[in-house]
């Protein structure tokens, strides 16, 4: 009787696992579901800016995507001057001023100094780098930001300003880049 009990048993505990076998996946049913989940989360997670002149004309674009700590943001610039121009994540999502000046300071969650003599190199979140444009007018950028969603996206949202000068990566709190000549807002994607 016993014998019988444990193959009842171990039929009963297996059947669940057999039927999740049966997917068109070909893996059982719970991996596939736990594997999709962080995917399909990440992708969800998206923000998007349409740079704009001191004059109203669209410049450009920024996307951000990626998780907590490593949010990839991608720059695109057109119809700017050319050089090499600071790139930065302001505190505030607001580029209602003619100067900008309403976007805030660097966004800089955690009160740090930027440039490579910082440790770790450049963790102001709101740090992206030197923007550079060619004669033609466009130029991209790509880099990593140790932001986070909520942060960047939270009751006053975020913007993104792309400055006159190069961000020198020594001068405190800001880079030294200049008058800001573009910027865009953060909206969720």
């Amino acid at each position: 009787m016993k014998a019988f009990k444990a193959k009842v048993s171990i039929l009963a505990l297996a059947a669940p696992f057999a039927l999740a076998a049966c997917g068109d996946s070909g893996e059982p049913a719970g991996e596939a579901t736990m594997a999709s989940e962080p995917a399909e989360t990440a992708a969800a997670q998206s923000a998007m800016a349409e740079l704009k002149d001191t004059d109203g004309n669209v410049v450009g674009n920024v996307t951000v995507t990626g998780e907590d700590g490593a949010l990839m943001v991608e720059v695109s610039g057109m119809n700017m001057p050319a050089g090499m121009h600071g790139a930065h994540i302001h505190e505030t999502g607001d580029c209602s001023a003619t100067d900008f000046t309403s976007a805030g300071g660097h966004w800089n969650p955690d009160n740090t100094n930027h440039g490579p003599n910082s440790s770790p190199p450049n963790p102001h979140a709101g740090d992206i780098g030197n923007l550079e444009i060619a004669d033609d007018g466009t130029g991209t950028l790509s880099n990593t930001s140790l932001g986070t969603w909520a942060g960047l996206l939270d009751t006053d949202g975020s913007a993104f300003v792309v400055h006159a000068d190069a961000d020198d990566k020594e001068s405190q709190p800001s880079g030294n880049a200049g008058a800001r000549i573009a910027c865009g807002v953060f909206v969720s994607g």
